[in-house]
């Protein structure tokens, strides 16, 4: 699978919310999984905008820790907690 733009990640999840397509048709038209497109969406949703400027963080092990200790508390999923904390 090839990478994608934020650009590109933005405009799958714009046209998913839209309500006009769904992640299949988005998907098969940009050459990636389904799920792809639901993740950026949930993205989108979560952090706006800024959830696709691409910024290069190396979290520490105490980071991790805690986001594997809020997906316990809280029962949020892998997505939902991506979409949230990163």
């Amino acid at each position: 699978m090839r990478k994608y733009t934020g650009e590109e990640k933005l405009q799958a999840a714009l046209r998913f919310l839209e309500g006009k397509e769904s992640s299949h048709e988005i998907a098969k038209s940009i050459g990636t999984d389904h799920k792809a497109i639901l993740i950026w969406a949930k993205q989108y949703e979560y952090n706006g905008v800024k959830a696709f400027i691409k910024s290069y963080t190396i979290y520490t092990e105490q980071f991790k820790l805690d986001v594997l200790n809020y997906m316990i508390e809280h029962g949020t999923s892998f997505i939902e907690t991506a979409a949230i904390l990163v």
